[in-house]
C-alpha cells in the first residue's frame, strides 16, 4: 500500500533532488527517507528518480506522478486543517517559519505566551531566509511564515504585525558619527556592514540608502545580526539594525551606541503570511494577534533600555 509518509518523502526529494536535504526537510535520518522512497517505487514498479554521480533527477515517471502526489497531500492537508478548525483557535499541529533577524528576537517570548494561552498546540518553529520559508509555505511544509514585507506571491496572504524602525549601530569610538536624531537624507552611510546575500535585511538596508552617493560596503557577508554587531563594537564599520534586536542586543555590547532616525524613520513592516483560502484561517488571525502584542512589547523595550523616545 501506498503511504502519505512516502508521498510526502519523495516530494521533498523533489523539492531539492538532494537525499541529505530532502531528509533535513522531512525530519528523518536519510537512510529512511531513501528506504520509504525505494519502497514507493517498488508498489509503483517503476524508477521515480534516476541517481547520478553527484545528481539526481526526476524520472519521467516521477515527474508525470508528481502533481498528483502532490494533490493528494494537499487534500489532507486541508481536511487536517477542517478537523483542526471543530476543535477550537489553535489547537493541533502549526509550523510557522520565520526569517533569522526575527525569529531570536520575536520567539523567546512568542513560545511561551502561545504556550500559556493555547495550550493544545503544537507549535513548531523553522529558521531560513524568506525564499526558502516562501516554498516551503507553498509546498505545505509551513502553515504561515513571519517575514517582512513585501512578499508577492499568488495564492499567499498576509497580515500586518507590526512596524520595525531601524536605528544606526556604531562603535563608542566611531568619532565621525553621528548627531541624534539623523536625518536619513544626510547620514553617513560609509563603512556599511551589510548581511551575506540572500537575507531580506540586506535588501531593506540597501534601499535606506539608495539615494545617498556616498555609500561604501565593507567587503564582508555576516550571516547574523550578533556577528554584524561584534565588527562594529570593534570599529570594522557601522551597521542598519531593527528595533527588535535592541533588547536582546544591546546588553551584551558596551562598547556599541544606537542612533535613532528622525521622523519619518526607515523601517519594515513584520507581517505573517499564509496560504490564500485556508480552513485554518481563524487559527492565524488568533496567532497574528499574539505576535503582534508581543512584538510590540519587545519593541517598546528595547527602546527604553537603550534610551530611544518610545
Amino acid at each position: 500500500m501506498i503511504t502519505l509518509k512516502q508521498l510526502t518523502y519523495f516530494d521533498a526529494l523533489a523539492h531539492t533532488l538532494h537525499f541529505g536535504r530532502a531528509a533535513e526537510r522531512a525530519n528523518v535520518s536519510q537512510p529512511a527517507l531513501s528506504a520509504q522512497i525505494a519502497e514507493l517505487e517498488n508498489r509503483l514498479g517503476c524508477r521515480l528518480v534516476e541517481r547520478t554521480r553527484g545528481a539526481i533527477v526526476l524520472s519521467e515517471s516521477g515527474q508525470r506522478l508528481l502533481p498528483a502526489f502532490r494533490r493528494v497531500l494537499a487534500e489532507v492537508r486541508s481536511i487536517e486543517e477542517q478537523v483542526q478548525q471543530t476543535t477550537g483557535l489553535l489547537t493541533g499541529r502549526m509550523r510557522i517559519g520565520m526569517i533569522p533577524t526575527i525569529a531570536p528576537y520575536l520567539l523567546p517570548a512568542l513560545a511561551p505566551e502561545l504556550s500559556r494561552r493555547f495550550p493544545q498546540l503544537d507549535f513548531g518553529v523553522r529558521e531560513a531566509i524568506t525564499e526558502t520559508l516562501v516554498s516551503q509555505l507553498r509546498s505545505g511544509d509551513l502553515d504561515a511564515v513571519i517575514a517582512a514585507l513585501s512578499i508577492k506571491e499568488a495564492g499567499i496572504s498576509h497580515r500586518v504585525l507590526f512596524e520595525d524602525r531601524f536605528v544606526m549601530a556604531v562603535s563608542n569610538n566611531d568619532l565621525d558619527v553621528l548627531d541624534s536624531p539623523l536625518n536619513r537624507h544626510k547620514a553617513a552611510f560609509d563603512r556599511l556592514l551589510l548581511l551575506e546575500e540572500g537575507h531580506c535585511l540586506r535588501d531593506q538596508a540597501l534601499s535606506v540608502c539608495q539615494e545617498h552617493s556616498n555609500v561604501a560596503l565593507v567587503n564582508f557577508g555576516a550571516t547574523s545580526l550578533t556577528t554584524l554587531l561584534q565588527m562594529v563594537a570593534h570599529g570594522m564599520g557601522r551597521t542598519l539594525l531593527p528595533e527588535i534586536a535592541l533588547s536582546a542586543e544591546s546588553p551584551r555590547l558596551g562598547d556599541i551606541r544606537f542612533v535613532p532616525f528622525s521622523p519619518p524613520a526607515p523601517s519594515r513592516e513584520i507581517a505573517v503570511f499564509f496560504r490564500s483560502g485556508s480552513e485554518r484561517q481563524p487559527d492565524y488571525e488568533a496567532f497574528a494577534d499574539v505576535a503582534t502584542e508581543i512584538g510590540n512589547d519587545i519593541l517598546k523595550t528595547g527602546r527604553l533600555s537603550t534610551g530611544l523616545a518610545a
